[in-house]
């Protein structure tokens, strides 16, 4: 129970930093309008893109590799941006388990609300070729949830090892590139309109990835936090 409080103390705290200060969020929409535009005037100088055979393929492989990159930008600094005497005075009034929990779940909004955006604009700017249109938005709103969750995890611990940024890189390499894979074929599924049964084996796997990162994350974040 005084996890669960202390958990909701810290969401809210950071809740309240990045209302105040937008960083993340402003610098993430921004990627994510420019990038998504830059592709849209590349690719109508493109015919192949245009193309019925290549389009919803290229489509949504597109999509995906936006979301990942955004996700990169906007998890990346969840913990290099907290200072010493920061994590000094969270070790003195919560439990480790509380902090990690707080910035999984505070990361899982963050990346919600961004893949929502992310997909209105790009449906904007490209033309929406989706055959199941909810449950492609439910597998959008899945690859957040594992986005945050993997990221979250890598994030702590190229924190606390020192060089975030590289050895973020090459922790989260080996772990998203199956979870990308993932998306990328269930996504598909809704894009050509098939049967939604086809999918629930990889949301099956991708709920698994989720719920073993997260116990990780509770399991070895106390170890980190110690040193």
């Amino acid at each position: 129970m005084q996890t669960l409080r202390h958990t909701l103390f810290l969401l809210k705290k950071e809740i309240l930093l990045e209302w105040r200060s937008k960083y993340a969020f402003n610098g993430v929409l921004l990627y994510i309008v420019s990038t998504v535009f830059v592709c849209y005037i590349s690719f109508n100088l493109s015919a192949g893109f245009t193309s019925s055979t290549g389009y919803p393929l290229v489509w949504n492989v597109l999509f995906w590799i936006i979301m990942l990159f955004a996700a990169v930008n906007a998890i990346a600094k969840s913990f290099l941006q907290e200072g010493k005497s920061r994590m000094l005075y969270y070790y003195s009034i919560a439990s480790p388990q509380a902090i990690i929990l707080a910035k999984i779940i505070y990361n899982v909004l963050l990346m919600t609300l961004l893949s929502v955006l992310t997909l209105l604009v790009y449906s904007l700017f490209f033309v929406n070729t989706v055959g199941d249109g909810l449950y492609y938005f439910i597998v959008v709103l899945l690859g957040s949830i594992s986005f945050a969750t993997v990221f979250t995890m890598i994030a702590a611990v190229a924190a606390k090892a020192g060089n975030g940024g590289t050895l973020m890189a090459v922790l989260s390499f080996p772990i998203i590139i199956p979870v990308i894979l993932l998306l990328i074929k269930t996504s598909k599924i809704a894009m050509d309109g098939l049967e939604r049964s086809f999918g629930y084996a990889n949301i099956g796997i991708l709920c698994a990835v989720n719920v073993m990162v997260v116990a990780a994350s509770l399991i070895l974040f106390p170890y980190l936090w110690q040193d």
